[in-house]
C-alpha cells in the first residue's frame, strides 16, 4: 500500500505512516474514523463516508476502551460490496490521544478523539467562565502532548475591559497560552481563528454545553450544517445538541473534530499534564524549607507564603490537590482502590457514631 495524497491531506503524518505495521498495510487498506455513534463507526478515505464494523478477531482483542477505535484514528480496513460498508482490522498505533475519566464513581475513561494537534477550548464570557474548569481542561490536553489554544465566546456581551482582565486572569496561571475573544454574533476574531487552521491538521473543539462550539464550526464550513439548539431567552445560554463525536473537513484541508458538552470532566494517569499546567506550584515547593513539606502549616513554607501574599490563588492551589489526589487514586490498582473504599466507610461511620452520642448530629 502506497500513502495517497488524500490521505495525507486528510491528516496522514510522517509519524503516522513510521508507525504502520508492513504486514497490515500489504493485508489491508488505510482509513480515517470520521464519527463514532453508539452503534457504528464510520470511516473514511477521502471520497465518501463508510459505515464499518470491528472484525472478529479484533473484537475478541479488546480488553479496554482504549483498544476501540475513536473519533480522527487511522485504522486498517476493508471494503465490500462497492464500499457500502467496511471491517477494521487494527488501529494504527496514535500520535496522541484526548481521554477523560467517565461520569460516576467508576474509575473507567472515555475516548475523545486521536490523533489531535491542536486543541481549542471554548468558555463563553458569561456564567460559563471558570479559571478551575479551564485549568481541568489544560491539564487533560497538556497530558496528551497536544497544543491548546483558549477561544472566549459571547465577547459582545461584555466590556472590553472586563474582557481583558478575564484574558490576563488565564494569562496568569499560563503564560505562554494563547487567547482568543470571538463573536458568533458580530464575527469579532472570526477571521483569526479561521488563520489558526492549517491544512492536514487535526483539530479539536472542547468545552462545556452551550458555549457556542456547534455555531462557530457552522460559521467555519460556510453555513449551518450542523444541527444547533436556540438561544434560551431567559439566560442567553445555549444547549448543547452534539450527540456524537464527528470529524468535519474544512474548505482549506483542515479537520476540526466536534464533541458532546462535557458534563463532567475527570483526569486519568494526567502526571505529565499537572506538573505542565501547575509549574508554579511545582517550583514553589522546591523552594520549601523542608523536603517533605506537606503545604499546610509548617514554617517555611513557599506555597503558603505565596498564597499569604496573593502571588499564588488558593483556590488554584485547591484545585491543584484535588486533581492530583484524583489521579494518584485513579493510578491505584483495584484491589488498592477496594481496600481504600472500605477504610473510608469505616472512617465515615466512626464519625457518624460519633456524633450520635455527642448528641450533635
Amino acid at each position: 500500500m502506497t500513502e495517497s495524497v488524500e490521505l495525507r491531506r486528510m491528516g496522514l503524518s510522517p509519524f503516522l505512516i513510521a508507525s504502520l505495521d508492513p504486514e497490515y498495510t500489504s493485508a489491508h487498506e488505510l482509513a480515517r474514523v470520521v464519527a463514532v455513534h453508539k452503534e457504528h463507526v464510520v470511516i473514511s478515505r477521502g471520497s465518501g463516508d463508510v459505515y464499518a464494523e470491528l472484525s472478529g478477531k479484533l473484537g475478541h482483542s479488546i480488553v479496554s476502551a482504549i483498544d476501540l477505535p475513536t473519533v480522527g484514528d487511522w485504522v486498517y480496513a476493508d471494503f465490500h460490496d462497492n464500499d457500502s460498508h467496511a471491517i477494521i482490522h487494527g488501529v494504527v498505533p496514535r500520535m496522541t490521544l484526548m481521554k477523560r475519566k467517565t461520569a460516576g464513581k467508576n474509575v473507567d475513561f472515555q475516548l475523545i478523539a486521536a490523533n489531535v494537534d491542536v486543541a481549542f477550548i471554548v468558555q463563553s464570557l458569561d456564567e460559563n467562565y471558570n479559571l478551575r474548569r479551564l485549568e481541568r481542561y489544560l491539564v487533560m490536553i497538556n497530558d496528551c502532548g497536544i497544543v491548546p489554544i483558549v477561544l472566549l465566546s459571547k465577547c459582545d456581551l461584555m466590556p472590553e475591559d472586563e474582557i481583558d482582565a478575564r484574558i490576563n486572569a488565564i494569562l496568569d496561571i499560563s503564560p505562554n497560552i494563547q487567547v482568543l475573544p470571538f463573536s458568533n454574533e458580530t464575527g469579532l476574531n472570526l477571521k483569526q481563528i479561521r488563520a489558526l487552521l492549517h491544512p492536514a491538521k487535526t483539530y479539536c473543539l472542547v468545552g462545556s454545553s452551550g458555549v457556542g462550539k456547534t455555531t462557530l464550526l457552522n460559521i467555519l464550513l460556510g453555513g449551518a450544517s450542523l444541527e444547533t439548539a436556540p438561544v434560551r431567552i431567559k439566560d442567553s445560554k445555549g444547549r448543547h445538541t452534539t450527540t456524537k463525536r464527528q470529524l468535519i473537513r474544512l474548505d482549506n484541508d483542515s479537520m476540526v473534530i466536534d464533541t458532546p458538552g462535557m458534563r463532567e470532566l475527570g483526569n486519568l494517569f494526567v502526571d505529565t499534564g499537572l506538573k505542565e499546567t501547575f509549574s508554579d506550584i511545582l517550583e514553589l515547593a522546591n523552594r520549601c524549607r523542608f523536603r517533605n513539606c506537606t503545604h499546610a502549616n509548617e514554617s517555611g513554607c513557599a506555597i503558603q507564603s505565596a498564597i499569604a501574599d496573593g502571588s499564588l490563588s488558593g483556590k488554584r492551589f485547591e484545585n491543584y490537590l484535588a486533581m492530583q489526589s484524583e489521579s494518584n487514586y485513579n493510578d491505584l490498582s483495584y484491589y488498592e482502590k477496594r481496600q481504600k473504599d472500605k477504610q473510608f466507610g469505616k472512617y465515615v461511620k466512626s464519625v457518624k457514631k460519633g456524633m450520635k452520642g455527642s448528641g450533635t448530629e
